[in-house]
């Protein structure tokens, strides 16, 4: 049965991304003004959770309820305080510095996965790839980053399976030469990745942006766009990679997405913020359980 949108929260006209939920809030990122906006579910009412936010994309909480960010202007990892201050976590691997730090999945031990991409930054000055990269904490405390994938031209959004066993990544290179899928690939006990399959190819179309994981197991995933396809809308994909059912939304691009309770998020490049109610399904989260 199709699923209803309709507004959660004032549609703000610049991008929206970064879904999160903090148990009683709807947390997500305004990337183009530098801003993350904070949604009272109940209420209705938003206000400003954080500002001067260096770009800050994706955000997710680890399992204390530690809230990260990737700050893509900013080519670091952050980690946010209660009053929306934050501080560093990673900028580097290998020496270089980091891109564009796009959307990120923690585990359950506190490891951080991210997407990175080659864009408008300096090539020179930082990474020359597109990829996974891991951060972790080593013996000593301190955050350490590790490339993770070898095979992305553009990763997306990436969430973990609820075994933390598999990571998907959305692959979302525009450029014709490159391809558009979801890839599931095998998390190995020290944290490598294993080969990469691909569970999903959208041909030329747009293709994943963010995701979100239903408790049972199943993806639900922001896709398509009004050039091609069958437009914006919400897929919703079992774990191999199936189309269960695909929900389209008033959105020409919607960017990600997460439950609250039984309710699905959904932000978009023009800064709705939308809700469907009665979905059928519940977040598979980290925080808040």
């Amino acid at each position: 049965m199709p699923w209803t949108f309709e507004d959660a929260a004032p549609m703000i006209g610049t991008i929206t991304e970064g879904n999160c939920w903090t148990g009683t809030h709807m947390l997500y990122s305004n990337v183009a003004l530098n801003r993350i906006m904070r949604l009272d579910v109940k209420s209705g009412l938003v206000d400003v959770f954080a500002e001067n936010t260096e770009g800050t994309n994706g955000l997710n909480y680890d399992a204390d309820g530690n809230l990260y960010g990737c700050a893509g202007d900013g080519r670091k990892v952050v980690k946010f305080n209660d009053d929306g201050s934050f501080e560093t976590v990673v900028d580097s691997v290998d020496g270089l510095r980091l891109n564009s730090p796009n959307d990120l999945a923690i585990t359950p031990s506190g490891a951080i996965y991210f997407s990175d991409r080659v864009g408008d930054s300096n090539p020179e000055v930082g990474i020359t790839y597109s990829a996974i990269i891991s951060a972790e904490k080593d013996d000593e405390g301190n955050w350490v980053c590790t490339r993770r994938t070898f095979d992305t031209t553009q990763p997306n959004g990436l969430v973990f399976s609820k075994d933390y066993k598999t990571l998907y990544v959305a692959q979302s290179d525009f450029r014709a030469s490159e391809s558009r899928d979801l890839r599931a690939y095998p998390v190995n006990d020290d944290g490598s990745l294993g080969e990469g399959r691909i569970i999903h190819d959208f041909g030329p179309h747009r293709g994943i942006d963010g995701m979100t994981l239903a408790s049972d197991g199943s993806i639900v995933a922001c896709t398509g766009w009004e050039i091609s396809g069958p437009g914006g809308n919400v897929t919703h994909f079992d774990p191999d990679g199936m189309i269960i059912e695909q929900h389209p939304v008033v959105a020409q691009r919607p960017t990600n997405c997460t439950f609250a309770d039984g309710d699905l998020y959904v932000s978009s490049i023009e800064g709705h913020t939308l809700v469907a109610r009665d979905t059928g399904l519940t977040g598979h989260l980290l925080y808040p359980q």
